[in-house]
Formats: structure tokens, C-alpha cells, sequence
């Protein structure tokens, strides 16, 4: 083996760093009755220049920490996979 690795593809170059996040409306789903403080996951839909909306995600508590950013098509592969079940909780 080599030790050379696979090219990395990287189709958000143009958008890390880049993102307008000021106006972005953060939406949480939450159980009815859950507590209002506390931590959920908050996703955003953000339009880049580029003309592609991509979705944020960020924890509530730390709204100011790091944000992860989903390409349409990157976004579209998460949700099938939490309907699949492949994020539950092994216990």
C-alpha cells in the first residue's frame, strides 16, 4: 500500500465561511410539553449566492458554537438515514 489517499472532492469550498447565518430562521422540533430550555437540534434552510439552498444544523445551547452545513443531496442522505433508523441510540 502506498499510503497515498483518495482525492478529497470538496463542493462546499465556495460556501465554508461564506454563509450568510445573520437572518437564518432556526427551527427545533421538540415533544410536546418538552422543557423550552432544553438542548435540541436547530436547522436552518439558507439560501448561498450561489443560488443553493443549504441547511444548517447547530445545538441550541451552543448557538454560537460550531454549525454543520448540508448540500441538498448531503441533506436529503441524513434524513433518509435517521428514518432508517441508522442515528438510534443502541440501548
Amino acid at each position: 500500500m502506498s499510503g497515498d489517499s483518495a482525492p478529497i472532492y470538496d463542493d462546499k469550498a465556495h460556501v465554508r465561511g461564506n454563509l450568510d447565518l445573520t437572518k437564518a430562521e432556526w427551527q427545533r422540533a421538540a415533544e410536546p410539553g418538552a422543557d423550552p430550555d432544553g438542548e435540541y437540534v436547530e436547522i436552518a434552510f439558507v439560501e448561498h449566492t450561489d443560488g443553493v439552498t443549504y441547511t444548517a444544523m447547530r445545538n441550541s445551547k451552543h448557538p454560537d458554537g460550531t454549525i454543520l452545513v448540508f448540500t441538498p443531496s448531503e441533506w436529503d442522505a441524513f434524513v433518509q438515514g435517521v428514518r432508517a433508523g441508522e442515528f438510534d441510540e443502541p440501548w
